[in-house]
């Protein structure tokens, strides 16, 4: 008889998936910061190649979980029209966080290696959409629904605070004010998340923030 699937995860167990999951783009962030923010660019080739490695990684990391005996059927996003409302009002919402959060430094900073990326961007919405659909649940569903969710017996805070770390560790080839931004983001994202339960709304949130910076 096959034991009782858990929702709860270890501190060594939530490190080796977010290795998996993360543990490249990590690299690859920290590396674009040591050279400078220089070489960042999207492109259909390199959002088309992320759509690959998100599969796969996020494939390996669901089996480990389903073999170690994570119920990993309660990571499946599920969605809702009341889950798409509250995701469009969410991401209102973010963005009005993200821009309180990083208007005190814009002044100082000036452009930021994201502006420049985007600005420059080379990609067409037949790979913005699923880039943003598979994107949005992959970081969601290992940032939330495995991390956030399974460190809960450790704080909340410790839980969030882990979760938060992980999100802006892969994502610091944005510049300092694209950190900060990031951080506020999943901190609204990951609020949510705890008062309402739902990663349907957190994943489309995301999924709008990956496609409106290019329309």
């Amino acid at each position: 008889m096959r034991p009782t699937l858990r929702t709860i995860t270890s501190p060594l167990e939530a490190i080796a998936i977010a290795m998996i999951c993360f543990g490249w783009s990590i690299y690859s962030s920290i590396q674009m910061v040591s050279a400078g923010f220089n070489g960042g660019v999207f492109t259909d080739a390199n959002l088309q190649s992320l759509i690959v490695i998100e599969i796969i990684l996020g494939g390996i990391a669901l089996l480990v979980l389903y073999v170690r005996g994570f119920a990993i059927s309660t990571l499946y996003p599920a969605p809702s029209l009341s889950g798409i409302a509250v995701g469009i009002a969410t991401y209102v919402v973010a963005v009005g966080v993200v821009w309180i959060s990083t208007a005190p430094f814009a002044s100082s900073q000036g452009a930021q290696p994201i502006d420049s990326m985007v600005a420059h961007a080379s990609v067409s919405l037949s790979t913005i959409v699923p880039m943003a659909l598979i994107n949005g649940a992959y970081e969601e569903i290992f940032l939330l629904g495995f991390l956030l969710r399974g460190m809960r017996g450790y704080g909340l805070s410790i839980a969030m605070g882990v979760s938060l770390l992980v999100r802006v560790l892969y994502h610091l080839y944005q510049g300092p004010l694209g950190a900060i931004s990031v951080l506020a983001f999943g901190l609204v994202l990951s609020l949510n998340y705890v008062r309402t339960g739902s990663l349907f709304t957190a994943v489309f949130t995301h999924v709008l923030a990956d496609i409106i910076p290019f329309l």
